[in-house]
């Protein structure tokens, strides 16, 4: 009889008490024991999902979003724990991208009939600890709309909240200098945004960084997009969508790295955001972490 912690985030987006109780019962179904515990504030998914650890449970399951799930998931780093993901919040990049289905019901059956897959994580240091990011960080542009959309509107609109600030946003959209290191390699690049990925896709299943960006791969790609008007954001955008870069030994408004130890420094300072999450200014230095967590997935 398997033992499933249950982390809920009271505050996203679609975490209703109803909702929460059907996933509930879905997992009790099987005969699993279930506790259910809710997140007040931040740090709490870690803290409630690295007690959990200690607790012997075999499985941490996540009803919340991107933000909560990382939490959860830098406290099973490096442990057998299996992390289950419930979508519950705006974006739920890492669950679309792994094809969790965005019902929860749907979802917690998933966890029921699914797989195990060990994913690698990005590691970034800051001031308040270290943190955890699935699908991708960056800097720049993508990190300003981040910060600059309100949670009453994510709360509301879900992922159009986002879609109001890029446009709103778009008359400002400027280059700045990036400095980025990859594996003790030096690069000086005009860029609007940086990235840098550990899943293909930023709006699953819709809009890829690239095809070939796996998170299990053991290594992180670097996207870098330059731009300084709204047609010059177009023109990116068609080429990221097209990978016509990756085609091009120079030219272009995109261009891909790939390695396994990424620093960014700008001038001027930029935001800095982990999978949607604010993650303060730059410079920033993100690592893989191979194999870092084991996932409960769909079936093939």
């Amino acid at each position: 009889m398997a033992r499933v912690l249950l982390i809920t985030n009271p505050a996203a987006a679609r975490t209703r008490a109803k909702s929460v109780h059907t996933v509930v019962d879905v997992m009790r179904s099987r005969g699993w024991t279930v506790e259910v515990v809710s997140t007040g504030g931040p740090g709490d998914a870690r803290r409630l999902a690295a007690q959990g650890v200690a607790d012997g449970m075999e499985l941490v399951a996540v009803f919340g979003g991107d933000g909560t799930t990382m939490q959860a998931a830098g406290a099973l780093v490096g442990t057998d724990v299996q992390l289950g993901l419930i979508p519950g919040g705006t974006g739920n990049l890492l669950a679309g991208n792994l094809r969790v289905p965005a019902s929860p019901a749907r979802a917690a059956e998933t966890l029921l009939a699914g797989q195990v897959r060990r994913l690698d994580l990005g590691r970034m240091e800051r001031e308040d600890g270290i943190h955890y990011f699935a699908v991708a960080c960056g800097a720049g542009y993508d990190a300003r709309v981040m910060v600059e959309t309100p949670s009453a509107l994510k709360h509301k609109w879900g992922m159009a909240a986002y879609v109001a600030t890029t446009f709103r946003l778009l008359g400002e959209l400027r280059s700045a200098t990036h400095l980025i290191t990859i594996d003790g390699k030096e690069y000086e690049a005009q860029a609007a945004i940086v990235l840098v990925a550990n899943c293909a896709e930023v709006i699953p299943p819709f809009v890829k960084f690239g095809h070939k960006i796996s998170p299990e791969d053991g290594e992180l790609d670097v996207i870098v997009l330059r731009a300084d008007s709204f047609r010059e954001s177009l023109s990116a955008v068609w080429e990221l969508l097209r990978e016509r870069s990756r085609k091009r030994s120079n030219g272009g408004r995109v261009c891909y790295a790939r390695g396994r130890d990424i620093r960014v420094e700008t001038t001027p300072v930029q935001p800095v955001q982990l999978d949607g999450e604010p993650g303060g200014w730059t410079p920033f230095r993100a690592t893989v972490v191979p194999g870092a967590v084991r996932v409960m997935v769909p079936p093939a």
